[in-house]
């Protein structure tokens, strides 16, 4: 077992960026605290939602304000820069989630959701990511593969990070 293994990183002096938060007009569209640590992606004027499975993950939900809505909208802070690391859960291949093993180096979509407003669980809570089926130059956003416990099977744990 190796002594060094990479790690989220915290860092005091990065600032996460503001952004309304919600999937869709509405008050049942909000996403709120249980969303935390969920993936992202654009899906309006100034406006971020959840990743339905196999999307590309353009940033990920650090904190969701939903005591006081503001124009019909949840403001919450997310996170994207390139070096940004995430502990998640392998959910197998993007084509078959649920199946498949993902290495070190792997390029990663978002893998099975919690659905909105249901917390990812458990003690240390990790979203699912599926191996990417587009190779790196087919990809916008580019989240990989740093780190892992054990051999990158479903179910498993690991680190991505955001690459340029």
């Amino acid at each position: 077992m190796p002594k060094f293994k990479m790690g989220v990183t915290l860092d005091p002096y990065k600032i996460n960026r503001t952004a309304r938060m919600a999937d869709g007009p509405g008050a049942t569209n909000l996403l709120g605290k249980a969303d935390n640590g969920k993936f992202l992606k654009l899906v309006g004027d100034s406006q971020y939602g959840l990743c339905a499975v196999g999307n590309e993950i353009e940033a990920v939900l650090a904190v969701a304000d939903d005591i006081a809505p503001q124009d019909g909208y949840t403001l919450g802070s997310y996170k994207n820069d390139i070096g940004d690391r995430q502990m998640v859960t392998f959910d197998g291949l993007q084509a078959t989630p649920g199946t498949g093993v993902i290495a070190i180096g792997d390029y990663v979509v978002a893998g099975t959701v919690t659905a909105r407003g249901t917390e990812l669980g458990g003690v240390f809570p990790r979203p699912k990511v599926c191996k990417a089926t587009a190779a790196a130059s087919g990809l916008v956003f580019k989240w990989r593969v740093v780190a892992m416990d054990g051999t990158g099977a479903v179910g498993q744990t690991g680190l991505i990070e955001r690459v340029a």
